[in-house]
């Protein structure tokens, strides 16, 4: 039962690029992140505020959560763009003429 090889490499030329993507949104998302912790732990009493209905913590929890969701959705965006620039098939297609 041969599967042939793990993989074929494609996305190596992308691959710096596309860390250095999730590194940044990493930071961005723990700064985000960093703000709902100080709040919880230097004012309290700011995380119950009632905003539309319900508490800052609820409003900014949910918040954190919907911008995690938007942050994959552009970092796929972003890398699927890379990998089809950084690999074209024309590029690929000489590689594999030279061989």
């Amino acid at each position: 039962m041969d599967h042939g090889p793990a993989g074929s490499g494609r996305n190596g030329r992308a691959a710096h690029f596309k860390t250095r993507i999730g590194i940044w949104m990493f930071i961005l998302y723990s700064i985000v992140y960093l703000g709902f912790i100080l709040i919880c732990t230097l004012n309290p009493a700011l995380m119950a505020s009632d905003i539309g209905g319900s508490n800052l913590a609820i409003v900014y929890g949910f918040g954190l959560i919907i911008f995690a969701l938007m942050l994959a959705f552009v970092y796929n965006a972003i890398c699927t763009a890379a990998e089809e620039e950084f690999n074209d098939p024309e590029d690929e297609a000489d590689t594999e003429r030279e061989k």
